[in-house]
């Protein structure tokens, strides 16, 4: 950094080398909590892709008992007739300043949309195994997400931390080395000038 070697700038210098010193640990701090925010994330995906995988399984098998019990086109013109449901809410919270989703769904009847005089009990089994899915599947979206939004930000956040530890504060501590130098120079020249200055005195 070119700066003019004076004890003004040397003291600006070692001011902006403790800011860009507590910088950094604010921000390998929030990389580090961001990280294990991600990474209980990732452990939480696992463990919803599992029950969704074996969910389905159960869904599926239970809409084939369905079909056998109360025949397929029955069980297609009761599909055709449940209702789209907008009933999909998206709220946010911050992990360190960052944004992450929260994806729920309105409460509401857990009754199936059909009647019981024409159908089995496994289309109601069904029914409520797809009901189970959609949940899950809204649960992994959020989390997905987030991790997403996390390992965008944990990313820019080591890359400013670097910056301030490989770049900023090496040439702060290199400024102030040269400031430091240079005014340590000065003062042994002033001294001996003194003394110089001294012994003529002496002298005459």
């Amino acid at each position: 950094m070119q700066v003019f070697p004076t004890k003004s700038n040397l003291i600006q210098t070692k001011k902006s080398l403790a800011l860009a010193s507590l910088g950094y640990d604010l921000l390998d701090r929030k990389r580090t909590i961001m990280l294990k925010e991600m990474m209980s994330m990732i452990a939480k995906a696992e463990e919803v892709q599992t029950k969704i995988s074996d969910t389905y399984v159960e869904a599926y098998r239970a809409l084939m008992r369905a079909n056998m019990a109360c025949g397929q086109r029955t069980v297609m013109r009761l599909a055709k007739n449940v209702t789209e449901k907008d009933d999909v809410r998206i709220l946010y919270r911050s992990v360190m300043g960052v944004e992450v989703p929260e994806v729920t769904l309105a409460k509401g009847e857990a009754r199936p949309p059909f009647g019981f005089y024409e159908t089995d009990s496994s289309l109601d089994e069904a029914y409520k195994s797809f009901c189970l899915v959609k949940e899950l599947t809204c649960k992994m979206a959020e989390i997905e997400s987030g991790a997403y939004r996390l390992a965008s930000a944990i990313k820019q956040t080591r890359k400013r931390a670097n910056a301030l530890k490989n770049i900023v504060i090496p040439n702060l501590e290199a400024t102030i080395k040269f400031i430091s130098d240079y005014l340590e120079e000065k003062e042994r020249e002033e001294f001996t000038a003194q003394k110089v200055v001294k012994s003529k005195k002496h002298a005459d």
